[in-house]
């Protein structure tokens, strides 16, 4: 445990796979309440019974943050179910790209509406509804960016436009926010081994005229560690900005890359 408050109730959308399922069970093994959301409900309860089979105090809906009040629904249910937010981590998202001249007005518009609009909407309906930070309580906003938001992905515009946007978004709200004690920072995976990350080397496969493979073992060259950083990892730097100890970091976007990124 880094501080003596345990901020008990998180909010983290996208959390049935990959890195905010990490979240909610890191969050949750702190004795957290987490409250979790996806698009599918049969995932979110097949989760969510998971998690409670390990003894977690876990709950949640089946959410699409591209929709206002489906947002509204969302925070309404984690309200009823635990009492104002503490913690919120903005997880949803999707990848999408390719070669920008073939990139449709929908594509471009649906990765922007989940990464960037669907970021804003969950955090303004949790200020609003969930009460996150009422009462002087000092409230976490964590957004997942990407390494690719702040140095660009070749064959990834939309993606990397969308994630410049969510740190961006991040540091305006940090200083907003500032006075309340409530802090804002953006987490910025690298290549994460992931459900998301097999998607992408497929897509890249397929552009590339080459094997999943091979696009595998060239993401892993780029990377000064030599692989792919874990979900756990991830998780981990996001639960401790949830923490005391974490208090004075707000508007900062802090990479976990195995030294891809160096800003």
């Amino acid at each position: 445990m880094h501080g003596a408050r345990i901020p008990d109730v998180a909010l983290v959308t996208g959390a049935t796979s990959g890195i905010g399922l990490a979240v909610a069970r890191r969050l949750a093994t702190r004795g957290v309440r987490v409250f979790i959301c996806a698009r599918t409900a049969d995932t979110v309860a097949t989760t969510v019974k998971s998690l409670q089979g390990e003894g977690h105090d876990i709950d949640g809906l089946d959410a699409d943050v591209r929709s206002r009040a489906s947002v509204e629904r969302l925070v309404r249910g984690a309200v009823e179910r635990y009492g104002p937010i503490t913690v919120l981590v903005n997880n949803a998202g999707r990848s999408g790209g390719g070669p920008i001249a073939g990139i449709t007005d929908e594509l471009w518009d649906d990765v922007i509406d989940t990464n960037l609009h669907g970021t804003f909407r969950v955090t303004r309906e949790a200020l609003t509804t969930g009460r996150l930070g009422e009462a002087g309580a000092q409230g976490r906003i964590i957004n997942i960016a990407s390494t690719g938001g702040k140095q660009g992905v070749a064959l990834g515009t939309p993606y990397s436009a969308s994630k410049g946007g969510v740190i961006g978004f991040t540091k305006a709200l940090a200083k907003e926010l500032a006075e309340t004690g409530v802090t804002v920072n953006a987490v910025c995976p690298g290549y994460v081994e992931t459900p998301m990350a097999v998607r992408i080397r497929r897509s890249y496969a397929a552009v590339w005229d080459t094997t999943e493979e091979n696009v595998h073992d060239g993401f892993r060259q780029k990377i000064p560690l030599g692989r792919y950083s874990t979900p756990d990892e991830v998780a981990g730097l996001v639960d401790y900005l949830a923490t005391d100890t974490a208090a004075s970091i707000t508007a900062q976007a802090m990479n976990v890359c195995g030294g891809l990124g160096i800003y």
